[in-house]
Parts: C-alpha cells; sequence; structure tokens
C-alpha cells in the first residue's frame, strides 16, 4: 500500500447498533433491515457502484502489518488490476510474492457482491485455509464499510457468505468438485501454480463458468516452476493462443523496492529463491537431472490428434525416416502408468518426441497390441521394452505372440533376455545421456506431462526418480531411450554415434576455455601448451 492516508468518508445517518446487526454483530446490517439514505448517501451509493477503484480506495479496510487496521489505498498497478477485471471476463496474473494481488481481488469481489445483484462468486486457493482466509478478508473490510453500502447479509460464516440482493460468496479448496453443481459467475483461482491436479480440476469446472456469457474467472499466481498448467495458461495468454488477459507484476513495480532491498533480500533468502519467489522466473528443483535453463527451453505442444487408446499423436510418420519407441509398463491397477514414446531420428542428427501414450489402467496382455500397432505404423520402429516386472509379459507379448521382429533383444540366451532390464548401471547411464541429449538441445521434447515429469525428476538417494507424489513413467521412457542410443547396436543400426555427436558438442565448448599453461624451450621463448600438447606428454 501506499503512504496511508483517511479518505473522506461519507458516514450513516444511523449508528451501528444489535438491532440492525447480523446475529448480534453490530458491524455487519442483518438481511430486511431498511435505512433512509440522505442525498450524499446516494449520491456516494451511485459513484461508488460505477467505480470500484474509488470504492476500495474510499472504503475498504485492511490489515497493515506495521499500522494495523488502514484503508487499502492501491498502488497504481492495483489499480490497473482492476481495470482488468472490469474490461476482460478471463484474467491470468502473474505477479511477485507479497505485492497485494490477492487483496485486490478480495476488494473487486466484495465491490461485486455489494453493488451486483444475483451473483454467485467462489474463492478457490490450494488449500481451504487459504479460500477462508480471504474470505475473512471479505469479512473484515465488509465490517468496516458504513451500513448504506452494505446490502445486508442473510448468511455470514467463515466458508460462506449470502447477502440481501441474492449475491453469494464462497470459499473452499481448488478440488473437481468444489464448484461441481453451482452456477458460478465469478470465479477466483488464487496461487494456481500451486494447485495439486489443476487440469483434472479446470476440465471439470470450465465448462461450470463457460456455461454462461458474462462469467468471469481470475487468476493469481506465483510461479512454481514450468511443469503445472498455470504456468502453460500464462504463456498461452502471453502469445494470445488462448482467451486469458495476461498481466504481469514484478517486485519492483512495488514502490519501496529497489537495488538495495533486492540485495537485502538475497541475502537473507539466497538468489534462486529470489528469483523464483520474486523475480517471476521457472527455476527447476536444484537437484534435478535436467538444468532449469534446458528445462525452459522445453515448450509444451497441442497434439495434432488425441486417439482413443490414450495415444497423442505430435508428428504423423515419415517415409523414409526411422524412429524408436521406448517402453514402460505397469500393473494397470491404476497407480503407476504403462507408457511409451515414439522418437523420430532426424536427418540432421536430432531426436524428436513424436508420439506418446500413457495409461494407469489397461492391464500388461492387452498393451503389446497397441505397442505393435503404432510400432508399425512409425515404419516398423525398433521396439525396446524395460522388461522388470510386468515388462516381461509385454515382451514376449510383443515379440512371440505378435511376432514383431523390430524389437530390442538384449540376449537370446539368457531368459528374460527380450528387452532391458533396469538395472543400476543402465539407469546411471540413460540419467546421464538423458542430460546431456536435452542440455544440449540434441533431443526435442513437446509433450506436456513428459516435461513436467522431466521437471520434477530429482535426486533420490543414489538415483534420479519422481520428487514427492509424482510420476516419473514417461521420463523413464526418455531414460530408457538415452540408453540404447548410446550402444553400439544403436550405432550400427542407424549410422547415428550418440558419444561422437555429445562429444563434437562438447568439444566446441571447450574450445572457449583458457590456454592451460606455457612451456619453457630452452631457447628463450615461450609457447602455449594446447590441450592436446598435455595428454600428449
Amino acid at each position: 500500500m501506499s503512504q496511508i492516508q483517511h479518505p473522506k468518508r461519507v458516514a450513516d445517518t444511523v449508528p451501528k447498533c444489535r438491532e440492525y446487526g447480523y446475529l448480534g454483530n453490530t458491524l455487519v446490517k442483518r438481511n430486511g433491515v431498511t435505512l433512509p439514505y440522505t442525498q450524499e448517501q446516494l449520491d456516494e451509493y451511485i459513484k461508488c457502484s460505477i467505480d470500484p477503484i474509488y470504492f476500495i480506495k474510499t472504503y475498504m479496510m485492511v490489515i497493515h502489518i506495521d499500522h494495523g487496521l488502514v484503508p487499502f489505498n492501491l498502488y497504481d498497478y492495483q489499480e490497473k488490476m482492476i481495470e482488468n477485471y472490469v474490461n476482460n471476463r478471463f484474467v491470468i496474473n502473474l505477479c511477485s510474492r507479497q505485492v497485494g494481488k490477492s487483496t485486490v481481488a478480495v476488494g473487486y469481489y466484495l465491490w461485486r457482491a455489494c453493488f451486483h445483484p444475483e451473483k454467485f462468486i467462489a474463492i478457490l486457493a490450494n488449500k481451504a485455509s487459504v479460500a477462508k482466509e480471504l474470505l475473512g478478508r471479505i469479512t473484515l473490510a465488509l465490517e468496516n464499510l458504513p451500513y448504506f453500502l452494505q446490502p445486508g447479509c442473510k448468511t455470514l460464516n467463515k466458508g460462506n457468505i449470502e447477502f440481501s440482493n441474492n449475491t453469494q460468496i464462497m470459499a473452499a479448496a481448488t478440488s473437481s468438485s468444489s464448484i461441481r453443481g453451482f452456477s458460478v459467475s465469478d470465479l477466483l483461482l488464487d496461487e494456481f501454480a500451486f494447485v495439486d491436479n489443476a487440469e483434472k480440476f479446470f476440465e471439470s469446472t470450465y465448462p461450470v463458468i463457460s456455461s454462461g456469457t458474462k462469467s468471469n474467472v481470475i487468476i493469481v499466481s506465483t510461479l512454481n516452476g514450468p511443469s503445472n498448467l498455470f504456468y502453460t495458461m500464462y504463456e498461452k495468454a502471453v502469445q494470445g493462443t488462448n482467451n486469458f488477459f495476461p498481466f504481469r507484476v514484478d517486485w519492483h513495480d512495488m514502490p519501496g523496492r529497489d537495488e538495495n532491498w533486492k540485495k537485502e533480500t538475497i541475502a537473507n533468502i539466497g538468489e534462486e529463491k529470489f528469483r523464483q519467489e520474486f523475480g517471476n522466473e521457472c527455476v527447476s528443483a536444484s537437484n534435478s537431472l535436467i538444468s532449469g535453463t534446458a528445462l525452459l527451453r522445453l515448450r509444451a505442444e497441442e497434439p495434432l490428434e488425441r486417439q482413443i487408446e490414450h495415444v497423442l499423436v505430435f508428428e504423423k510418420p515419415q517415409p523414409a525416416t526411422q524412429y524408436v519407441m521406448t517402453v514402460d509398463v505397469a500393473k494397470g491397477r491404476g497407480v503407476d502408468y504403462s507408457t511409451f514414446t515414439i522418437i523420430k531420428i532426424g536427418e540432421d542428427n536430432k531426436f524428436y518426441q513424436v508420439c506418446t501414450f500413457r495409461d494407469n489402467m489397461i492391464s500388461p496382455l492387452h498393451f503389446p497390441a497397441i505397442i505393435v500397432k503404432y510400432a508399425k505404423a512409425y515404419n516398423e520402429a525398433l521396439v525396446v521394452i524395460e522388461n522388470n516386472d510386468a515388462g516381461q509379459v509385454v515382451c514376449n507379448g510383443v515379440y512371440y505372440d505378435f511376432e514383431y521382429e523390430n524389437t530390442f533383444v538384449e540376449s537370446m540366451v539368457k531368459a528374460g533376455g527380450i528387452g532391458v532390464t533396469m538395472t543400476k548401471k543402465v539407469k546411471s547411464i540413460g540419467c546421464s545421456n538423458l542430460k546431456d541429449l536435452i542440455e544440449l538441445d540434441k533431443l526435442k521434447v513437446c509433450d506436456k506431462v513428459t516435461i513436467q515429469e522431466l521437471s520434477n525428476f530429482v535426486i533420490k538417494g543414489a538415483s534420479y526418480a519422481a520428487g514427492g507424489n509424482g510420476h516419473d513413467d514417461m521420463a523413464m521412457n526418455l531414460v530408457l531411450f538415452a540408453y540404447i542410443v548410446s550402444s553400439d547396436f544403436f550405432a550400427d543400426l542407424t549410422d547415428v554415434d550418440l558419444k561422437k555427436l555429445l562429444f563434437e558438442k562438447h568439444e566446441d565448448d571447450l574450445d572457449d576455455i583458457p590456454l592451460f599453461g606455457i612451456i619453457d624451450d630452452g631457447l628463450g621463448t615461450y609457447g602455449d601448451i594446447q590441450r592436446q600438447d598435455v595428454w600428449a606428454l
């Protein structure tokens, strides 16, 4: 907030009292109370009803960390946020921490509730406690409005407010069932980047809010890495490929935050945390396999086709082109996912993700048919299956039952020789190669879920796996691919030598390293030692 000032407020002609209060709360006018208006109050009511910025700056009270209960004096960027809410049905705000983004939305919805009848306003946050805290701010602001601006209250509790004008405000956690069955006219999604299963929520919620022609949605959040729906929606809004109006608030937009403030904050929380919390930058986890810079280069694309077998097609098969399909097998019990990824071997010696499959209910007995169908479609692609556990059933089904000859066979002698056994050594090699392939821009990944999993593919013990309760089945497709393409078998099959490709790329980087030192030739002249000279000594 800007410098605290007390604007001129038009006061009630009738003092707040128990007679007019809601269930003993004298600060809130109860339903059915009718009070006379003076001409000054009528003029002020009209002015507030048409100008939310004036209403908020003049009558809204908030708790300031240093000064207690104070008027909410808006900064310039906060006024712009409110103008965006008034002028656009769908708004998405990317905001630095502690810039008053949620309080601005609270003020806007209080204005909507007071002066717009028969609205249903839903305030959803990543946690129910956060949503109820926002509703508590609305209640606080309502209590500090004069009676002549209050619409009267039918219901007031921690999760719901219902007014005499039949406008209602509810607060809940963001979930797929939180507003199911309601006719929502106004929806706030607070800290949306931190919502679990945001895609599932939005798929179930969007039909509710899009059923009307005047319903609106406000999404506000700080960043939480690139692997979430909020980041994707904000990027699409910036690119103009969805209907959301994007607005960004940076740390330096807030008065009082200068370079000295930045240095002090970085000293206290660290530079990486500052970039994430205040800098509006996507920063991957410090212990992730892929660097944050490389992850930011990965751009999710919409598939050309979504086929009924849970298959996403990003590029159709091209003539005279080689493909590799890597397969990860689960048990089909609704927990882990059975997946495959088809990767094109480009003429430029780069690799391109062109097709994916992901389903956590398919049986290992039925999976081989889908594998063979798409492997054949992609020019008899080489199929590489992880044969651990249920993977052996799929290996046998593909190789023996469907007689698909272009299946990778590790050994025809030992049992379980079809496919690849994911040992610690195999995974270590695959992870190392995958890191190089992506960071050196040799592997192009376009599937959203795969990118999300890569962003959360972090150190666990002596290896890498999904962080938290996430999945890594799509990421493991790429680990398996990175392992197989480094083999002599793959080099002989495709004439692509991965080791040579990666060495050549690293060699370009080594050219920038300063020369090793000098050598005295005994003749009074000095020559530089080149890197190759070091190994020759």
